[in-house]
């Protein structure tokens, strides 16, 4: 009998390095998407074409575009949160001749979208709905996440139906894949799960990801409540690495070993390799100079050989 499968995307060389005061340099990033590749996952966030002055650790997007890797089957993506971030992610693709997969960025909370993205949430959606558009047009595989779904630092709670109509309108513009984000770890697993199935219900056929962070000790559990809601993907970063220069204290994605460790320990297949991401964990708290958030790292795989 097949066992069940869960995805990972892999957000620490993006979503994990971005809030880091010192800029980690692109030969260091590059090792660290050699290092995800090796560990056997397939998808990989590697840049965010943002302006260098509101983001310097995304400053090297071009150059790490052009440094990936091109033997190898693994799916990198390229995050924009406007036209002319897409303008750029299309310009490095031609010049590299690298593919990417965009990812867009819609925001439920008008609070976080105008510091992140100076963008209310109903801009957001149409900017995000042009930029599937546009990537449709030109051949590019293209999905959108859903930020700030659960809370906002600044607006507080965000309701369910806000959420799900943003689902609703995205899916218009033919995104490969929705993802719903608590972009500052303020979730619940009850409400997670009832977050997923209800898009699920609405939105059959359209894949669903789910991005939490930990900041609250809940990011495991959410991404579980995420899967058993419909989910079939779930982004993790390497070690527990990162957090959002938009939202404070919104320290800590889920750790890549702990979210596999997890579901492999509940029958259910990751293809990727404990071991490895623990080695890469290690590596990469000795790179930083500090220890990071991810558990499974410091307790070790289980069983041990």
């Amino acid at each position: 009998m097949t066992k069940p499968h869960v995805n990972i995307v892999e957000v620490g060389v993006r979503d994990g390095l971005q809030n880091e005061a010192e800029v980690f340099p692109t030969a260091k990033k590059l090792s660290l998407i050699s290092k995800a590749i090796n560990a056997g996952l397939k998808r990989i966030e590697v840049a965010s074409f943002v302006h260098p002055k509101l983001v310097p650790q995304m400053a090297d997007a071009e150059a790490i575009i052009d440094g990936l890797p091109k033997d190898t089957d693994a799916t990198f993506i390229g995050l924009v949160l406007n036209k002319r971030g897409y303008f750029r992610a299309i310009e490095a693709m031609e010049k590299s001749g690298q593919k990417l997969e965009i990812g867009c960025v819609a925001v439920a909370s008008d609070g976080f979208g105008q510091k992140n993205q100076g963008q209310s949430s109903a801009e957001s959606v149409e900017v995000a709905k042009e930029i599937l558009k546009l990537a449709a047009n030109d051949g590019v595989r293209a999905q959108v996440t859903i930020s700030t779904a659960f809370g906002c630092p600044y607006d507080g709670d965000i309701s369910a139906s806000k959420v799900i109509d943003m689902c609703k309108s995205l899916s218009e513009a033919a995104p490969i894949e929705l993802a719903i984000a608590d972009t500052i770890g303020s979730a619940v697993p009850n409400a997670v799960r009832d977050m997923f199935v209800d898009v699920k219900t609405a939105l059959p056929h359209m894949p669903l990801r789910g991005h939490f962070h930990n900041t609250r000790n809940t990011g495991v559990a959410n991404a579980w409540a995420a899967y058993e809601g419909g989910a079939n993907t779930i982004d993790a970063s390497i070690a527990g690495l990162g957090g959002c220069p938009f939202a404070p204290n919104a320290t800590g994605n889920t750790a890549t070993e702990d979210i596999v460790h997890m579901f492999e320990r509940s029958g259910i297949d990751t293809g990727v390799d404990i071991e490895e991401l623990i080695k890469t964990a290690h590596w990469l708290s000795g790179e930083l100079d500090r220890p990071l958030p991810g558990m499974v790292s410091r307790a070790g795989k289980f069983p041990a050989k």
